[in-house]
């Protein structure tokens, strides 16, 4: 099936949450052209380039062999492709060789190539998270040879946190750094799931890796940072012998199977100390927190890729007498479109949810004052964890439903609409899991500033039902906003007096509420924007709103109250009496 970056979708988006302000203000370099024509390059690469390479690293994946993995066939062309157009280094500092645009046009770039292939996306994906890292807390020397060299794509950067016995608890880490004598470090142990943490599509692998040293207290107090790369990088920048550490193997996963996904074993491999002993979780957070906005918006791409399958199949599949006309085909019945729709709604939603905090990302940066910037850090502090959590579950329920919409056929893999599920899969699961996501919003981000942070969100929110209800074509949408945000703002109150337990077993409704009544205000800016338009594909946003309002915010006041049962149940039930 044909993929066709929704370039017009984007570019609305992105005016919906206020890129045109922002670039206005901070990008005098930038203007409507310009991020039109930017958008429009990105979704012709991806349609063009990497699309018809998704099928082909499903059937076929990476290959490991005697300790080397090869990319998948033709991702290694592909790859040097994208580096060659200049993808990679869309919002880098110019001071290393970037662009300088709007982390928020990035996001939107790095949307279609995760649509257009998921797995090639993860490649560039966490040498984004690696250029950040380096250059808040690299060393002059890093930032002299290695960032420009992952800015540009020539090398590429992987994120090496897990091992067998530490999950998502990382203070039960035991890879270890001992001193060399001469200024430098030896790391050894082993790392598991490490995304591209060995390819042939570049010459050089930066590995950022987190590791206790000899004399570390325990617990993550005693974690610092890393850099090992897979060739040595001499004083000059160019590359020295093969470092000690390599692939043990790839893992055979559910899906993604053209990104490798190694087991890491480091044998006194050289390594630098990137930023302050001690403070490798901190400092590793720079790049994870990169990682779960864009994680947030692999959920995006892979609906929006699920979504374009389904609509295609609805409009060429004829079964049964239609209620609507539509040539005979599926879309002419009420509950196939109902769930296009939907999964339309939902695609838009959890879009700007996500342009929303990279817009914010920018604004924490170059906002004129202090107050204004840390205003910004603060709430996209807040809607990291739902970014990220929302947008993937979304992602896998728009999967879903593609399936759903497909019928039988959608269980065939031949049709396509199975990958899709099964990459949507991984993306709750990594860059910390969807209920850690939830625990951290409402553990910390919720009670930041006693609440205020939230609240002013919610106001903001609710002024939004209010324009909503104004408008007679929108006024059932701005009614069931309203009472969302009534049951977010009792959610949160409940929440902050409840700490503990209570809240830990709320968590996941919680963000689910959240996600739910923000995403509903997001689409009803854009059918604000959109009233009154002659255009079919304007007016659509309308009534995506309208369906969203009907199928998801009307639910709020239910998950609220629900949520707030409390842990009662969970905490008296032993595993025997869930046992056959």
């Amino acid at each position: 099936m044909t993929f066709r970056a929704p370039v017009r979708d984007l570019a609305l988006a992105l005016s919906s949450v206020g890129h045109d302000a922002l670039i206005a203000r901070s990008f005098p370099e930038l203007d409507a052209d310009t991020v039109a024509a930017v958008l429009e390059a990105a979704g012709g690469f991806t349609a063009d380039v990497l699309a018809p390479l998704n099928r082909v690293g499903d059937v076929q994946g990476a290959r490991y062999e005697n300790g080397h993995v090869t990319a998948a066939p033709g991702f290694a062309d592909a790859y040097r492709a994208f580096v060659a157009g200049g993808w990679n280094s869309l919002s880098a500092d110019p001071e290393h060789g970037g662009q300088g645009l709007s982390k928020a046009m990035e996001l939107a770039v790095f949307e279609m190539v995760h649509a257009a292939n998921m797995a090639f996306g993860l490649c560039p994906m966490l040498t984004q998270g690696a250029i950040e890292a380096l250059a808040l807390h690299g060393t002059e020397r890093q930032k002299r040879l290695v960032l420009p060299k992952l800015v540009s794509g020539e090398w590429t950067g992987a994120m090496c946190l897990t091992e067998p016995q530490a999950g998502s608890d990382l203070s039960a880490l035991t890879a270890m750094a001992r001193p060399d004598g001469k200024g430098g470090w030896r790391l050894s142990g082993q790392k598991i799931f490490i995304t591209w943490g060995d390819h042939d599509a570049a010459e050089n692998i930066c590995h950022l890796v987190i590791a206790r040293t000899p004399d570390a207290p325990p617990g993550v107090k005693g974690i610092s940072l890393f850099l090992a790369s897979k060739y040595q990088v001499k004083d000059d920048g160019s590359l020295g012998p093969r470092n000690d550490f390599r692939a043990g193997s790839i893992e055979h996963k559910l899906g993604i199977h053209g990104s490798p996904t190694c087991v890491m074993l480091y044998e006194g491999a050289e390594a630098e100390l990137v930023g302050e002993l001690g403070q490798g979780l901190p400092h590793m957070f720079v790049m994870m927190n990169a990682a779960r906005l864009q994680v947030g918006v692999q959920g995006v791409a892979i609906a929006e890729r699920a979504f374009q399958q389904a609509l295609a199949f609805a409009q060429e599949r004829k079964q049964g007498r239609t209620v609507w006309e539509a040539d005979g085909m599926i879309y002419g019945h009420p509950d196939v479109r109902r769930m296009l729709m939907l999964m339309k709604a939902k695609i838009e939603a959890a879009r700007a949810i996500c342009l929303t905090t990279g817009v914010l990302a920018d604004v924490g940066r170059l906002a004129e004052t202090e107050e204004e910037r840390a205003a910004a850090r603060a709430r996209q502090e807040l809607l990291t964890p739902i970014a990220k959590a929302w947008s993937t579950d979304v992602g896998v329920e728009v999967a879903s439903l593609g399936v759903q919409v497909h019928g039988g056929m959608g269980f065939i893999e031949e049709t396509g609409a199975a990958q899709h599920y099964r990459d949507a899969r991984i993306a709750p699961i990594y860059e910390g899991t969807n209920g850690i996501q939830a625990i951290d919003l409402v553990g910390r981000k919720i009670g930041m500033a006693d609440g205020a942070v939230m609240r002013a969100l919610c106001a903001e929110l609710a002024l939004t039902a209010e324009h909503l209800s104004e408008v007679p074509d929108l006024a059932s949408v701005g009614r069931r906003l309203a009472a969302g945000v009534a049951a977010l703002e009792r959610a949160t109150d409940w929440l902050l007096a409840h700490r503990g337990v209570p809240s830990l077993a709320a968590a996941t409704p919680y963000l689910k509420l959240a996600g739910d009544v923000i995403g509903g205000a997001m689409l009803g800016r854009q059918a604000l924007a959109a009233a009154g338009s002659d255009d079919p594909w304007m007016r659509s946003k309308g009534a995506l709103a309208r369906v969203y309002s009907g199928q998801v915010l009307a639910q709020a006041p239910g998950l609220a109250d629900g949520l707030m049962d409390g842990a009662d149940d969970l905490e008296a039930t032993p595993a025997a009496a869930l046992a056959p």
